[in-house]
């Protein structure tokens, strides 16, 4: 078999020129072996119509394969050279002729130093597409998060309205006004309890040596009665 890639002929038929002759190659093989176990079935039938004949079934079968090994040599002497012809004159492609894909080369050349060019500039035009492909999936995602927001956004705008109506039924006409007496009120409560506190550690302090004064008496009467 030709070792021969023959990779434009491969391209142009589909499939490579060795291959084909391959099998044309086991196709004529197993032809000859069916060919030959028809002639000894048909030997061994004659055979049966001359019971005293000295050849032997045995015999038979011997010579057939005999017969089978020579016919493969010669066929596979034969096929080398078909082989050769088929190669040459059949599954070879012409110098003249250009597959489908390549006459775009013929019609605009191109040198392999416009050739880089171009491939460079390709690489470039991908690196785009990919840079912009991933400025699209961020600026998607703001969106997203940018209509989240707006949502939460018309949220706290109900929770206003609602807070202003509940402020016009119980006599305040602005919510503004209404917030700024709660922070009055909220640090009026501060002030208090900040009071409240100073208050309560005051009394502690005083509370606490009256109390040591009282278990120091307490101790000495003890101490006197024993």
């Amino acid at each position: 078999m030709s070792v021969d890639p023959m990779i434009y002929e491969t391209q142009f038929f589909g499939f490579t020129p060795q291959t084909c002759i391959l099998r044309i190659y086991l196709a004529c093989q197993d032809y000859l072996c069916e060919v030959m176990l028809v002639v000894e079935k048909v030997m061994m039938k004659k055979l049966e119509c001359f019971p005293n004949c000295d050849i032997s079934p045995f015999q038979i079968r011997e010579s057939t394969e005999k017969c089978l090994f020579f016919m493969k040599e010669r066929f596979h002497v034969l096929f080398c050279k078909m082989e050769q012809m088929l190669l040459k004159l059949v599954l070879n492609v012409p110098q003249n002729v250009l597959l489908p894909k390549d006459k775009v080369h013929e019609q605009y050349p191109c040198s392999k130093e416009e050739f880089e060019s171009l491939q460079k500039e390709t690489e470039q035009l991908q690196e785009r597409c990919k840079a912009e492909a991933y400025a699209k999936e961020a600026l998607l995602a703001e969106l997203e998060e940018q209509k989240q927001v707006q949502a939460e956004l018309e949220k706290i705008l109900q929770w206003f309205d609602g807070l202003d109506n509940v402020c016009r039924e119980h006599g305040n006409s602005d919510l503004k006004e209404s917030f700024a007496f709660m922070v009055q009120n909220a640090r009026k409560l501060q002030d208090v309890k900040n009071e409240i506190d100073l208050k309560s550690k005051k009394l502690k302090l005083d509370k606490t040596p009256s109390c040591d004064i009282m278990l120091r008496s307490r101790l000495e009467k003890h101490v006197t009665k024993k």
